[in-house]
């Protein structure tokens, strides 16, 4: 018998849904098909409308809400949709960021540095801003995506270490700040994540985080199973760091 993980009527906002196979996409389906509703979010318009059409094939609710997340705007619309469509919002699920730098310090320029802390910091920033006032009606909670660098910081990687540390402090912080209001913030710190993107460029290695296993882990910081937990960074390594 499966766990049963209680989405049945829940509202979840996934980010960076948009790329078939990628990490967003896999997150967003697996809580689809645990029974929530979906608003997904991403900046690629045309890949985020065909994931919404694959996911309503699943039999699967979705509604997309295109657009930067780096702009306060479209954070606020994330949320607005989820409230005009489905009149809540349970749980958001900040997966959109990525490693867009890599290399030695002096290879990288101001430019660099921004854009690599807005698609990872600032994104997550925004929306959970954005979703505050509605997760304390309903009660509900944050996921955000840190990585195993905050625990076990990588050579060649400052910029991406320093969002992703960024948004571990963050996630604590606001563990914080809205527990009066019922509202629990954890994140996930996995390792490099079996994806078609991450095979290509790597090849194969032993110790991929399996998608299963990202997955399983937002499912479970989201919901009740979970009630007691807030303020967590959870490592996800599959096998030592």
């Amino acid at each position: 018998m499966g766990v049963s993980w209680g989405y049945d009527g829940k509202v979840v906002l996934v980010t960076g849904v948009g790329r078939a196979g990628q990490i967003g996409h896999s997150v967003a389906q697996a809580f689809g098909k645990a029974g929530a509703r979906l608003v997904a979010t991403d900046r690629n318009a045309v890949g985020l409308a065909e994931r919404v059409k694959e996911f309503a094939a699943q039999g699967i609710e979705a509604k997309p809400a295109a657009g930067d997340l780096t702009e306060p705007d479209v954070a606020a619309l994330t949320v607005e949709t989820a409230l005009k469509h489905f009149g809540r919002l349970d749980a958001v699920i900040n997966v959109a960021g990525g490693l867009t730098t890599y290399g030695p310090l002096a290879k990288y320029g101001v430019d660099d540095f921004d854009r690599e802390i807005s698609i990872n910091l600032k994104t997550t920033y925004l929306v959970s801003r954005a979703a505050a006032d509605a997760l304390s009606a309903s009660k509900g909670a944050i996921v955000n995506f840190a990585s195993i660098a905050y625990y076990s910081p990588k050579d060649q990687m400052a910029i991406y270490s320093a969002a992703k540390v960024g948004v571990a402090g963050l996630t604590q912080s606001l563990a914080v700040e809205l527990w009066p209001r019922g509202v629990r913030v954890n994140a996930i710190a996995p390792g490099t994540v079996r994806t078609p993107e991450n095979v290509a460029a790597l090849g194969e290695q032993t110790h991929y985080v399996e998608v299963e296993q990202i997955t399983s882990a937002c499912l479970f910081l989201a919901g009740s199973l979970s009630s007691g937990i807030t303020g967590h960074i959870l490592p996800i390594t599959n096998g030592p760091v």
